[in-house]
């Protein structure tokens, strides 16, 4: 008994630690050997590999990011992309082309899966979702854009 009770403090205590340091829960079980949740999407989440591969002939891609710009901001995209927030996206399909395939991003493909599964409910031509700090992690390059500083009072109104 008095072991079980250490067990699961010790549990507890490293599901709090993980949750302050920003880990996802499924990382965390899948670390400890538990099985992941599975996710709320059905898209593919691209690897490093094969998101390369379908960055290297950008005629024939969209890149949509659903990310907030702080987020474009702080953790860096991809080169070029078209930004949607994900609670826009439907509202958004009538100006997006379908001749493309196209390739959904966020921080960690949640957010981006979802917007895959609209996209193809749709009729888009979906390739994939993928999260880029995980794309990141797997030793693929972000680009960095920092936001243009704030106007001064001096400009004019032409320029």
């Amino acid at each position: 008994m008095r072991n079980t009770l250490i067990a699961v403090l010790l549990a507890l205590s490293a599901a709090g630690a993980s949750a302050q340091d920003g880990i996802p829960p499924q990382q965390v079980a899948a670390a400890k050997g538990a099985p992941a949740s599975a996710p709320d999407f059905r898209a593919h989440v691209l690897t490093r590999e094969e998101l390369d591969k379908l960055l290297a002939r950008p005629q024939d891609l969209l890149v949509i990011d659903v990310r907030r710009p702080d987020e474009l901001s702080k953790i860096g995209g991809l080169p070029v992309y078209l930004s949607i927030q994900l609670n826009e996206l439907e509202k958004s399909l009538a100006w997006i082309p379908k001749g493309r395939s196209i390739i959904t991003v966020s921080n960690h493909a949640k957010r981006a899966g979802r917007a895959a599964d609209l996209l193809a409910s749709k009729g888009f031509k979906v390739a994939g979702a993928v999260g880029v700090q995980t794309y990141e992690e797997a030793g693929g390059t972000l680009t960095k854009v920092s936001p243009p500083p704030p106007r001064t009072g001096n400009a004019s109104p032409n320029g």
